[in-house]
């Protein structure tokens, strides 16, 4: 059988079965990692992979499934199971047919910019990473380099059968002054003109450096600076939890919100999976529905959810594009910049700390936004708008709604971030916090 005939099969045969609706997506991926420690490359591995998602409906009974392509005689016994799967499934409270096909596409959207997997070439920019960290000042080096090239088929029973094709780059470095004085960075892109692992050395270099000798810091609320990477995290949360599926059972603090002040005036976000080139660049959902940007909050103000079919028809809204198999999510999140650099936030505050990543971020309660994390890498005392010292064994224990009403300003700056603590891309700024409440942490 060839590639291009999976996916029809599939879902052919999925109606056949008895299925009433059924989606199939073929991942054909390439994917190069390497791994990177003490200043030298330690580990590279090349991965051709064939991967199929499968996910039916019996009308309101439902099931789903990833599994590597074999053969036909293997799909076909996949499908038998995910039907009588389905049939034992509790029903839904509701059922809504996938979106009626063909749609139209963004072409900007179905085919990005040509990556190239030359061995030589990915080593080449994970060199740049470890010179310019190590040019910086730092003594050791280490992170991770993965880039992918992948066609997605997805063909479903709604009369879609559409693909793109599209590639990734990121590198996640961290630099390293002594075995408590470290600064990390990252650099995505789905295109090789954007992608600077320079850049995310030097910067994880120079946190590095900033950061030797720390001193154990103080509990408390402090005015925080927050970079990048520990931002993006705070703001994927609220995209991931803007899925009307969370919303519906229970496990967001958005519940009830819509048209509320959720954030600070000066907070907009949108999920904008339409920026060409960009790493998280979508076409179409996973029900074949076209993407489109959504704006999650407006100057503060949550606007609505992220919706696929069916959860539209409960909230008696149009499906948004987010649809994941089981329920929607995010793509491509994009905050509004703000107006000062990073030099005059910091010159404002005037007793404070700037963490610049963090990790662990773990809930106490989903539906209040009660949650903590963990500080790591380079964290800093400000005094009087300097940075006074390093400091270290902290944590933030705080509220995810009280945060996003206390952002004081934000700034003209902003990058890509995605790691594994970050799992959808996220364009942010640096993010002034009044408030924020520190604990000393166990670790």
């Amino acid at each position: 059988m060839r590639k291009d005939e999976i996916s029809s099969y599939i879902v052919d045969l999925a109606l056949k079965k008895g299925a009433t609706d059924a989606v199939t997506k073929i991942h054909d991926r390439q994917h190069i990692m390497i791994r990177f420690s003490n200043n030298e490359v330690t580990v590279s591995k090349f991965y051709d992979e064939l991967t199929v998602d499968i996910f039916l409906m019996i009308k309101r009974r439902r099931a789903a499934t990833t599994v590597p392509f074999y053969s036909a005689r293997r799909l076909e016994r996949t499908i038998e199971k995910l039907i009588k799967i389905a049939r034992m499934t509790p029903p839904s409270e509701l059922y809504a047919p996938l979106p009626e096909g063909p749609f139209s596409y963004d072409p900007r959207l179905l085919k990005g910019p040509k990556i190239s997997l030359s061995p030589d070439r990915l080593v080449g920019y994970v060199e740049e990473a470890i010179n310019a960290a190590l040019k910086e000042g730092a003594k050791k080096v280490a992170g991770t380099l993965n880039v992918a090239v992948e066609k997605t088929v997805l063909t479903t029973s709604g009369n879609v059968h559409a693909s793109q094709e599209r590639g990734t780059l990121d590198i996640s470095v961290r630099a390293f002054t002594s075995d408590i004085s470290s600064g990390h960075s990252v650099s995505i892109s789905g295109s090789e003109d954007e992608f600077n692992s320079s850049e995310a050395g030097r910067i994880a270099g120079e946190i590095a450096v900033a950061a030797s000798n720390p001193k154990s810091g103080e509990s408390g609320r402090f005015t925080a600076l927050l970079g990048p990477l520990i931002f993006a995290d705070l703001i994927s949360q609220v995209g991931i939890l803007s899925s009307a599926f969370l919303v519906d059972i229970g496990q967001s603090f958005l519940v009830d919100k819509v048209g509320t002040q959720v954030a600070c005036e000066k907070l907009s976000l949108t999920d904008d999976p339409t920026i060409a080139d960009s790493y998280g660049a979508r076409a179409f959902d996973d029900e074949g529905f076209p993407t489109r940007r959504n704006v999650i909050i407006e100057k503060g103000v949550l606007k609505g959810y992220l919706h696929n079919s069916i959860t539209a028809k409960k909230y008696d809204v149009e499906t948004t594009g987010n649809a994941g198999l089981i329920s929607p999510h995010p793509w491509n999140l994009v905050v509004e910049s703000g107006e000062k650099s990073f030099d005059e936030l910091l010159a404002e505050i005037d007793r404070g700390i700037y963490v610049t990543n963090d990790w662990y971020l773990r809930y106490q309660n989903y539906r209040r936004g009660d949650f903590s994390t963990i500080p790591r890498d380079g964290i800093f005392l400000i005094r009087d708008g300097f940075i006074e010292s390093s400091v270290r064994e902290l944590r933030i224990s705080d509220n995810m709604l009280r945060i996003l009403k206390n952002i004081r300003d934000l700034s003209r700056t902003r990058r890509w971030i995605k790691w594994w603590e970050v799992n959808v891309p996220t364009l942010t700024p640096y993010a002034v916090i009044e408030d924020l409440n520190f604990t000393k942490s166990t670790m």
